[in-house]
């Protein structure tokens, strides 16, 4: 009587790998194809209807400006994993592992500051004072509104009355975007600091894909106007 082999162990599904959430600049992009549309179709023109040196000026002056507006405008992003943070800002690409954060500030701009004092700006999250004036005086009516109405009742008092009209009340109080979306990372950061998975070094790469074409059209743009 022969003993069966021992089966193999069956294998595991793999671990489902989850895409990095993206935060963009809605308006950056739409300010970035505007602009490369005009460009385009300025520097197409001179290169079709210009005499003389005017088509080689026109073309080094579309390969300085359309890297220039492609890396201020389309190219920022910030891309948020379970352990690290990717910067994609106009000339460099920043990976700043969650451990490796000490805070993110918003003021004037929003930033990342790391342990060891580095800076740096999150140009894909620009603050909008405007959009900040906007919620604060919508948190000051809704604060208005719902106090008026839990101390005298009249229109259903409080939630009720408002909720019938214009929907019900958001908890919490009204942000602004981008300082919602600062709010969320900082969530993140102090969710996913501590762990193992999230430390390491920040890596820092310069955005040579921009720079080189950029500097091309720059000298080349010299050299003929110099001529």
């Amino acid at each position: 009587m022969t003993t069966p082999e021992p089966q193999p162990p069956a294998p595991q599904p793999p671990v489902p790998e989850y895409k990095d959430r993206v935060h963009r600049s809605a308006a950056g992009i739409a300010a970035g194809v505007l602009l490369l549309a005009i460009a385009c179709w300025l520097g197409i023109d001179a290169i079709v209807a210009g005499e003389g040196s005017t088509p080689w000026r026109a073309l080094a002056a579309l390969l300085l400006v359309v890297p220039l507006v492609i890396a201020f405008t389309l190219r920022p992003a910030v891309y948020v994993g379970d352990d690290r943070l990717r910067i994609r800002n106009p000339f460099r690409i920043i990976v700043l592992p969650w451990g490796q954060i000490d805070a993110l500030r918003s003021g004037y701009s929003n930033e990342v500051l790391t342990k060891s004092g580095a800076k740096f700006q999150l140009w894909a999250i620009p603050v909008s004072l405007r959009a900040r004036n906007k919620a604060a005086r919508q948190e000051a009516r809704r604060s208005g509104q719902g106090g008026a109405g839990l101390g005298g009742g009249g229109l259903g008092g409080g939630r009720a009355g408002l909720s019938g009209r214009r929907g019900a009340v958001p908890d919490g109080p009204v942000r602004a975007e981008t300082d919602q979306v600062m709010d969320d990372l900082r969530e993140v950061l102090e969710a996913r600091r501590a762990e193992k998975s999230a430390q390491g070094e920040v890596a820092v790469r310069w955005a040579y894909e921009i720079l080189a074409p950029a500097g091309a059209g720059a000298v080349l743009l010299a050299v003929l106007l110099a001529v």
